[in-house]
């Protein structure tokens, strides 16, 4: 089984989801009443824009706030102006949009307050509301995969005929998948590939949510990855344009795929409060939604394998989760996630029969064959630019895991021809599948235990 290629390339077939189509859209904003925020807290999230920024225009102030400037933006610089919290300052072009703001020594005091509140000056929020329902039907687009389309996204692995046809269906099932086996054989590289499949598809988020007037900051750079189509159908902050009337809180993205591994706890799965910035940050499996959430490496994080489990059994069975703010309050958010448990650990070690029941899928991925690692190791050789030699596998194969009772791995070709190009590359030589250049590598890359 060999790893994808680096950067992974989107599949593109008849049988594969398209782009360009939205399963929702949301409603256009053109009042102060179409954001579902008051008026005094998107008035408060323009002053502390104002108070961090300096002079903005008006134009400058709504992308900041990703809300439309005429209708909206406009109305609240409007306001706070007869209040005298800003003033005008001067021109920079045609329009009211082009007025410079500043921010009044009134306007610092009540930036102040609201800013002992909350820090949040970013991208208006989305009511939760609004983004459970984007969420229930951006679902129904999830795409549904067959032994053709799976074919295309898994054409760089090599699998046995059993655990490509197991793959499928976990897949098709929406819900969780159990991947277990030895360290090696490419557990992580099939669910990044499943990955790649949803990928295919775009779906769209809010920049934030509000939960009664306390944001939770959803959109993640880091995890999120935008549309192609995004930066031709922003502008700004990169909010979603639909025609003249826009929501600019959406953007646009690639259906998640999003990993965690042995720095997972439990207080990852809620909602995060930052007592210096006072507000939340989503929770992986929330930023997951739409898409997939791969624990890798489990059973080796910093909390019990049962407990994670037991945080995971309603939201698999009922596909809602539900979030507890600092005040202790619970919000309820669907739970439209694909989620993926990886390990190398024996089963019966981390959870009893009950417990791994409620994992729809279960797939065993084991070692290869004999004719499984000469294929990977042709394969890897090709990629790499070392000369293929059925001889000399022989050899690698006699000498060096025959003759020590050594277990094939999927990983291991990779990692042996790029000991032999480092090997060549320091002789000077070119790289071969000689009996010396594959000793030399053998030698400094397997470990007797």
């Amino acid at each position: 089984m060999t790893l994808p290629r680096t950067p992974p390339r989107v599949i593109r077939t008849a049988d594969m989801p398209t782009t360009g189509s939205l399963r929702y859209i949301p409603p256009a904003v053109s009042r102060i009443d179409d954001t579902g925020l008051s008026q005094l807290w998107v008035q408060d999230l323009a002053l502390k824009i104002l108070y961090f920024r300096g002079y903005l225009t008006g134009f400058k102030v709504a992308d900041a706030m990703a809300l439309p400037f005429a209708g909206v933006t406009d109305q609240v610089l409007e306001a706070l102006k007869r209040e005298k919290f800003v003033e005008v300052k001067t021109q920079m072009g045609i329009g009211e949009g082009s007025y410079q703001y500043a921010i009044t020594e009134a306007g610092i005091a009540r930036a102040r307050e609201a800013l002992e509140r909350s820090q949040y000056a970013g991208p208006a929020p989305v009511p939760v509301a609004v983004y459970n329902e984007a969420i229930r039907r951006q679902s129904r687009g999830r795409p549904t995969v067959n032994a053709r389309n799976m074919g295309h996204v898994l054409d760089e692995l090599i699998l046995s005929e059993t655990t490509f046809n197991q793959i499928g269906p976990a897949v098709n099932s929406g819900a969780s998948i159990f991947l277990y086996g030895p360290p090696g054989n490419g557990k992580t590289s099939i669910a990044r590939s499943i990955g790649r499949l949803l990928l295919a598809e775009d779906m769209i988020i809010p920049y934030a949510i509000d939960i009664d007037g306390q944001v939770v900051k959803l959109y993640d750079s880091v995890n999120h990855e935008l549309s192609p189509e995004e930066s031709t159908e922003s502008s700004g902050t990169g909010g979603l344009q639909i025609g003249v009337k826009a929501d600019p809180r959406w953007v646009k993205i690639r259906r998640p795929f999003i990993v965690v591994g042995g720095e997972l706890t439990m207080d990852g799965l809620d909602l995060v409060f930052d007592d210096v910035n006072k507000f939340y940050e989503a929770p992986f499996q929330v930023k997951a939604n739409g898409g997939v959430f791969l624990i890798d490496d489990f059973g080796r994080q910093q909390v019990r394998p049962r407990d994670l489990l037991n945080r995971w059994i309603v939201p698999l069975e009922n596909r809602i989760d539900f979030l507890t703010l600092h005040t202790g309050r619970k919000v309820e958010v669907p739970f439209d996630v694909l989620v993926v448990f990886s390990t190398n650990l024996p089963p019966r070690d981390l959870v009893d029969e009950a417990f791994l029941r409620r994992l729809r899928h279960k797939i065993e991925i084991g070692d290869p064959s004999y004719e499984a690692y000469r294929q990977i190791f042709k394969k890897v050789a090709e990629n790499k630019g070392v000369p293929y030699s059925d001889r000399g596998l022989a050899y690698l194969l006699q000498e060096w895991y025959i003759k020590r009772n050594r277990k094939l791995r999927a990983s291991h070709p990779r990692d042996i021809c790029d000991q032999i190009l480092d090997i060549s590359r320091y002789l000077g030589t070119e790289p071969t599948m000689s009996k010396e250049l594959l000793d030399r590598a053998a030698e400094a890359y397997f470990v007797e235990l």
